[in-house]
């Protein structure tokens, strides 16, 4: 499936100097309790819980609500020829103190109302997370291949990762604030040695990655474009 530019009825409340940002029920992501690590399938009834019940809310509220699942797109660059990812490391001018010195195998973050104005709230999140992050010198095709929960962590506990594979067209691409990301594109067996450092989410992923994620991404139901940096 292609990406759908139609864009859901969502409640932004916008309020001057407060983040809002895309959520949505616990109880209803996780119907049957929530369960921990990654999921990939039933893809297309995550997508269509997020835009049937998603509503933005206060970024200062939500970070410490439990009954709330912020939702992130979750971006793991993949050089198919090279067969190597980007692995970064948050430095200690990095927002997020909880991370820092941490590897990652994943950029994004939350999605907020401007997202959704003239695309599908979670493609806009992407697609400007993305540019904020990444400079690719060439389009890009992101994947979605599972959806990530864990609950071990403060940071990730109250968060719902979209996680897609992104493959560049071309070139390789470079972190765009090197004051707070350093990057390096290393094969599965060279980032081994790192798995300890990494972050919980970055852990799961590479598990998944391991366990065959590039080949599945073919059968993603979601697919989007991204435009080369200009």
């Amino acid at each position: 499936m292609s990406v759908s530019t139609s864009t859901p009825p969502q409640r932004a409340s916008r309020v001057r100097g407060v983040e809002h940002v895309l959520c949505v029920p616990r109880t209803t992501i996780f119907p049957d309790g929530a369960w921990h690590g990654l999921v990939t399938r039933g893809l297309e009834r995550v997508l269509r819980t997020i835009r049937a019940t998603s509503e933005y809310r206060p970024r200062h509220v939500v970070e410490e609500d439990p009954s709330q699942q912020q939702v992130i797109p979750y971006c793991i660059v993949h050089h198919p020829a090279q067969g190597t990812y980007l692995l970064t490391r948050r430095l200690r001018r990095s927002t997020e103190r909880r991370l820092q010195n941490l590897y990652s195998l994943g950029v994004g973050g939350h999605v907020n109302p401007g997202d959704g104005e003239a695309l599908e709230p979670v493609v806009g999140g992407l697609r400007r997370e993305w540019a904020e992050e990444i400079i690719c010198p060439s389009s890009a095709v992101a994947r979605l291949v599972a959806v990530l929960n864990d609950d071990s962590t403060p940071v990730s506990r109250h968060h719902l990762g979209l996680v897609f594979l992104v493959e560049p067209a071309a070139e390789h691409v470079r972190v765009r604030e090197t004051d707070k990301l350093e990057g390096e594109e290393l094969g599965l067996d060279a980032m081994r040695p790192y798995y300890l450092e990494m972050e919980s989410w970055s852990q799961l992923c590479y598990d998944d990655l391991i366990a065959g994620a590039a080949e599945r991404a073919v059968r993603s139901p979601l697919v989007v474009e991204l435009p080369a940096a200009p």
